[in-house]
């Protein structure tokens, strides 16, 4: 009697282990335990819901990077070179995702932030910029007036730099004077022939930018480079699966 009871506790045991490891291997949230104790549709229902709440881990170095996505899903992404809505009229990122290193990233979340609390926020044209796409840019436009030489590098190749505005509470732009990427005496910081409320908007992301230590440079109203602390280029190059919410 007892080498019957010992085997049916085995045999018991090894179903629920065998059972229990599947689910594990598929989903790593204790719940799915209980759809052993449910029907196929409840357990399907589960199984569903618990992937739409999912969190995807972030796919690179916390330490060095920043996904912007990851910190605030309200900041707009508007990465132009992942279009060809730019100066080069093509394409050059294969997605658009916008990364900085931690300390800028940082920055930037409290900037957009304490412009959320005047009814405004930050929308994102461009981020760090992997040195190869730095050469490709070059190669279409080899004049350092407009696009840095990337033997020598510039602040987006090191995750450092930021091309931005100021959106409204329902995302449209601010006045600015220009577009991104205008070259022109327009596009300067010290240009006067703007209107009042153009000035105004522009003394508004100005102020803000080096309130949290960013600073301008004085040919382009829209870019800014973080102060604190200085990087190395890099070539880094980021995946391209879109983070889940």
């Amino acid at each position: 009697m007892r080498i019957y009871l010992f085997l049916f506790i085995l045999v018991i045991t090894w179903s629920c282990q065998s059972a229990v490891s599947t689910q594990q291997a598929t989903y790593s949230d204790a719940r799915i335990l209980d759809s052993l104790y449910l029907d196929s549709i409840e357990q399907a229902t589960l199984v569903s819901e618990y992937n739409q709440k999912a969190i995807r881990l972030p796919d690179y170095d916390t330490a060095k990077w920043t996904d912007i996505h990851f910190l605030d899903t309200t900041i707009v992404i508007d990465l132009r070179y992942a279009t060809t809505n730019n100066f080069v009229e093509t394409k050059m990122y294969d997605c658009a995702r916008c990364f900085l290193r931690p300390e800028v990233a940082a920055g930037i979340l409290e900037i957009h932030q304490t412009l959320q609390q005047q009814g405004y926020g930050l929308k994102l044209f461009d981020c760090y910029r992997p040195r190869p796409i730095q050469w490709a840019l070059w190669e279409k436009v080899p004049d350092p007036r407009y696009v840095s030489d990337p033997r020598k590098g510039s602040m987006h190749n090191r995750g450092a730099a930021v091309d931005l505005t100021i959106v409204d509470s329902t995302g449209q732009e601010l006045e600015m004077g220009t577009g991104f990427d205008f070259f022109g005496k327009e596009a300067y910081h010290d240009y006067t022939g703007h209107s009042d409320t153009i000035q105004q908007n522009r003394d508004l992301l100005k102020s803000t930018m080096e309130q949290f230590g960013f600073s301008a440079i004085r040919t382009e109203w829209w870019h800014y480079s973080y102060k604190g602390k200085g990087y190395e280029l890099s070539d880094m190059l980021w995946a391209c699966e879109t983070p889940v919410n």
